[in-house]
């Protein structure tokens, strides 16, 4: 009971609508109102539909209909034309009937005689008028346009009718045979300047003109002609230069200057340019335009300019437009220079940004450049450097003969001709570059010297040891003396002269470049050789530095060694001194190894290490302050000792080879210098010194107990060498001026240059002490 009085108490739920039907109900009225709406629009798409089919009927129509006007105004204006020339006629016809009226009028004296000039004469209506005739003939004639017929008519009536020569007062006639002119020269011009008309229609019309005294229109529409046909051609080739960068120029040039050729031809044919230099002057102006345009277009239609691409076009543009220009030259048309002013900005332009392109694959060694040649020869010369030093200085080295030969291969004969000096420039500034990039690898240079092509790009490894320094010089001087020259003369077109150097194979000594076919080329490797100079005097300047300073950055070679030390008995060089030539004896042996097969870099440098170490002590002030101190007693054998040192430096380069013309000069200024010192201090170098010859000998003597591995030779190499390799130093000295053209007559002058072969330290004896091939002929 209680069950059934708790359901009468719920409410009914007969009334509720379930969510599935109200679901149902709601999808159902969605779905017609999508159906409506579809059915709409596919209702507007065939409105739309219509009506784009109507507007596309009406669009035909309304052209059509605008052909039958302009149709139909052409013939209004012939008609208009054919009306005014028959009223001209019918004007003249009344004039004339009028005239001949007033005769008859007159004559006839009465009646009888009236009909007797009726029955014997014509009527008027019968009287001919030639003019008249004529004038209906060349109406005819130019509305069937016969212009051929029309003009001979005209011409034959201009030379016979007295009324039309001359300057004749203007009658009807004359003034309807001038109209009448005047629509044949409209006529010739209207078929001149047809779009489709063929060349000889084209002469055919102005010579018509030219007939009519139209010269100047005539030659106006010949010109207008050659260059719409250009632009024409032009346009048609444009699209397809993306497709042949390298080429394109060539095509266009071609097309520009054959048109401006045909032209010329035609125009001198015929107006007798020779005869009337205002056409051929005209025609020149209009060549002149055509050459701008062709420059206009090969600047905008190549490759970037930094690409190579961009430097091949315009070799080859410069190279195609010049000889054209050549052989348009018989015709009167010079325009050589005009072409190479408008052209020579834009090639310096595109020279400068691949240079520029140039410094930033070769420095940045992170930037890459897949259009560079991995098979050229000069990879595997100077790849022989990596095995010495760090990869990425030999990577630097590969890439800067790749870049440079890839730019120079994009040049033409008279690119080279013209822009020859600017190329050659830009070759040096880049070696120089270069020379910095390398320098800045070698030790004890200053971070904050980095170029600006380096900074944020590279971090280079120092070359700490002496095989990764030699290495880094011999790819520079493979660069300068064998690489860039084979390339550089494979471009000016120059005969290669094999170098004989000393040892030096024929099949690898470098070409030289014969001055008098380039003298530029002459004058750029002098400047070249001094750019590597910069290089190998830092390094000479380092290996110095290391070797006379202490790392506590206390010299080694000062005065004291002269000052306070007793001479021994031996008759050797001072500790110093034999260190030194220990330590040259070594570095020649790893130049053996590292620069092999170049013997004349490997005599260059070590003898330049040797003036190094005798121009560091002639320029060093507290050097020579000890000595001039009067507080400090100077000594006989001091001054013997010094002399004994500077001789020993001398045979040192002597006795190995070397040149040593420039280090026997530096030794004399030495020696003169400490002589004139000890002088002016009371002490007679005369009375306490030895002779000359036994200077010479000891220091020879001194080589050949060193040589023999000596006692003295090894605690000199202990004592200089117990540190660890050389140290990195904060500063550098600044090298004084060396005559670099007195260094280069030594080389040929050194009674050594004949030798066969380089000689090391290491491979000498006694014997060649006592052989006369180190005594100098000149001395």
């Amino acid at each position: 009971m209680e069950s059934s009085e708790e359901d009468d108490d719920l409410p009914s739920i007969e009334s509720i609508t379930p969510q599935s039907k109200i679901d149902s109900v709601h999808q159902s009225l969605t779905e017609k109102g999508i159906r409506k709406l579809c059915c709409e629009l596919l209702d507007l798409k065939d409105a739309v539909e219509n009506m784009c089919g109507d507007m596309r009927t009406k669009y035909l129509a309304f052209l059509r209909i605008s052909e039958e006007a302009v149709e139909m105004e052409h013939e209004l204006v012939e008609l208009r034309k054919h009306i005014s020339s028959q009223g001209i006629l019918v004007q003249d016809l009344m004039s004339g009937l009028g005239r001949e009226m007033d005769e008859w009028k007159r004559s006839s004296g009465d009646a009888d005689d009236s009909d007797s000039f009726e029955d014997n004469e014509p009527l008027p209506n019968e009287i001919t008028d030639p003019k008249s005739e004529f004038l209906e003939k060349i109406d005819l004639l130019l509305a069937e346009h016969k212009v051929d017929e029309a003009l001979e008519a005209m011409d034959a009536e201009e030379r016979n009718s007295p009324e039309l020569k001359g300057a004749a007062e203007m009658s009807s006639y004359k003034s309807a045979f001038t109209e009448r002119k005047a629509v044949l020269e409209e006529q010739l011009l209207r078929i001149a300047k047809q779009p489709s008309v063929s060349v000889a229609e084209l002469k055919h019309a102005l010579n018509g003109l030219i007939r009519l005294g139209k010269g100047p229109s005539a030659h106006q529409l010949l010109l207008k002609f050659y260059a719409t046909s250009l632009h024409r051609r032009i346009e048609a080739f444009l699209p397809s230069c993306s497709t042949c960068p390298n080429t394109f120029p060539a095509t266009l040039s071609k097309l520009v200057f054959s048109n401006i050729s045909l032209a010329a031809k035609e125009s001198a044919a015929m107006f007798g340019d020779d005869d009337n230099p205002a056409y051929s002057n005209k025609v020149v102006q209009w060549a002149e335009r055509e050459v701008e345009y062709l420059v206009r277009l090969v600047k905008e239609n190549a490759a970037p300019s930094e690409t190579v691409y961009a430097l091949r076009a315009a070799s080859v543009c410069l190279q195609d437009c010049l000889n054209y220009c050549k052989v348009l030259e018989p015709q009167g048309l010079i325009l050589s220079k005009l072409f190479l002013v408008l052209f020579r900005p834009y090639v310096e332009e595109v020279l400068e940004l691949n240079f520029r392109r140039a410094r930033k694959v070769i420095f940045d060694l992170n930037e890459t450049d897949e259009g560079l040649e991995s098979s050229s020869d000069f990879v595997a010369v100077l790849s022989e450097f990596a095995i010495a030093s760090d990869t990425t200085m030999t990577d630097c080295s590969i890439r800067f003969m790749q870049i440079v030969q890839d730019i120079l291969e994009q040049l033409t004969h008279l690119a080279v001709l013209h822009f020859g000096e600017s190329v050659l420039a830009r070759v040096l500034q880049l070696y120089d570059k270069y020379i910095d990039f390398l320098i800045k690898a070698l030790p004890g240079h200053a971070d904050e010297d980095a170029l600006p092509e380096l900074q944020d790009h590279t971090i280079l490894t120092r070359a700490e040891t002496d095989s990764e320094q030699l290495a880094l010089l011999g790819a520079a001087f493979t660069i300068l003396d064998e690489l860039l020259p084979k390339s550089l003369v494979k471009v000016w077109n120059l005969e290669i002269e094999n170098g004989g150097g000393d040892g030096g194979d024929s099949s690898t000594s470098s070409p030289s470049l014969i001055s008098s076919s380039a003298p530029e080329l002459k004058e750029w490797k002098r400047h070249m050789a001094q750019s590597f100079d910069k290089l190998r005097n830092y390094f000479c300047l380092q290996f110095v530095l290391s070797f006379i300073y202490s790392r506590e950055g206390l010299t080694r070679l000062d005065a004291l060694i002269y000052l306070t030390e007793t001479p021994d008995d031996l008759h050797l060089p001072s500790l110093p001194f034999q260190a030194l030539f220990s330590k040259l004896q070594q570095l020649a042996i790893i130049a053996g190894d590292v620069l092999l097969g170049k013997e004349k870099l490997q005599k260059i440098l070590l003898a330049r290490l040797t003036e190094t170490v005798i121009i560091w002590l002639s320029n060093e002030q507290e050097f020579w302050s000890a000595f001039e101190d009067e507080s400090t007693p100077l000594k006989p054998s001091g001054l013997q000792q010094l002399i004994l040192d500077m001789n020993f430096t001398v045979e040192i380069a002597r006795f190995a080879g070397y040149p040593f013309k420039v280090v026997q000069n530096h030794a004399s200024v030495v020696i003169n210098r400490a002589i004139n010192i000890f002088s002016s201090r009371g002490i007679n170098p005369q009375s306490s010194l030895p002779k000359a010859e036994w200077f010479t000998e000891a220091a020879k003597s001194a080589i050949n107990r060193l040589l023999m591995g000596s006692d003295e030779a090894s605690e000199a190499e202990e004592e200089y060498e117990c540190e660890e390799e050389e140290e990195e130093e904060d500063g550098h000295i600044v090298l004084p001026e060396i005559d670099d053209d007195e260094h280069s007559d030594s080389l040929e002058t050194s009674s050594l240059s004949t030798m066969d072969s380089f000689e090391s330290f290491a491979s000498a004896s006694m014997a060649d002490l006592e052989s006369p091939s180190f005594t100098d002929s000149e001395s």
